[in-house]
């Protein structure tokens, strides 16, 4: 129990940036192949051995490479399913490698699957965000052609500023057809993307996922 709560800090610490407190207790205790077997199942590198063998380094501790390594190709296992590849790309997420070649065909098979998902879903999100940021501008237009005009009407505008802002008028006009003319445009875009969506959504249905 104790092993396993130290794990989890130091699991927790090296998430965050690395395990650099960690006592000499700790890593003198820490059962190795636990902690490469949870590393295996996350998907790391063995480049993360070297963070903990640099933080026990300063405790004299040296960590055992042979059951850590063990204990995470017992991980890779775990973690180089076609599920996991699959979500790991419908996140977005980066694979780095570290699946054995009889493994890895089939779970890259299903990686790409997934970021080609989360492609198409984030097409459609960017659509919705440039959208959003047209219908943000023009609005914004809207109001400061409303404010010129009141200006405009007012008794006690000069003549020179009247002719000024006209001009403003027109050009806010011109601006508010060419917001217009965009936000339609990028509803179609994004209607395209709905349906590539929707098309992809149902061939990934036909996979299992």
């Amino acid at each position: 129990m104790r092993t396993t709560r130290i794990l989890i800090v130091c699991a927790a610490a090296l998430a965050m940036g690395g395990c650099a407190s960690m006592s000499a207790e700790q890593c003198a205790m820490n059962d190795w192949a636990a902690v490469g077997y949870e590393d295996g199942a996350r998907g790391y590198t063995s480049d993360r051995f070297g963070s903990y063998r640099k933080s026990c380094a300063k405790h004299g501790v040296a960590p055992d490479f042979r059951a850590y390594q063990a204990g995470r190709d017992q991980g890779l296992v775990e973690y180089c399913r076609p599920s996991r590849g699959y979500n790991l790309g419908l996140s977005g997420g980066r694979y780095n490698g570290v699946c054995d070649a009889a493994l890895e065909e089939e779970f890259l098979d299903a990686y790409r699957v997934g970021h080609e998902l989360y492609s198409l879903r984030a097409n459609v999100d960017a659509a919705d965000r440039r959208i959003a940021a047209k219908k943000g501008e023009l609005e914004s237009v809207r109001e400061t052609i409303q404010s010129k005009e009141a200006e405009l009407l007012a008794p006690e505008t000069a003549v020179q500023d009247r002719v000024l802002l006209l001009a403003d008028l027109k050009e806010l006009s011109e601006r508010t057809g060419e917001l217009e003319a965009q936000i339609e445009d990028l509803i179609d875009e994004r209607a395209r993307h709905e349906y590539s969506l929707a098309e992809y959504e149902q061939t990934v249905a036909a996979y299992g996922f």
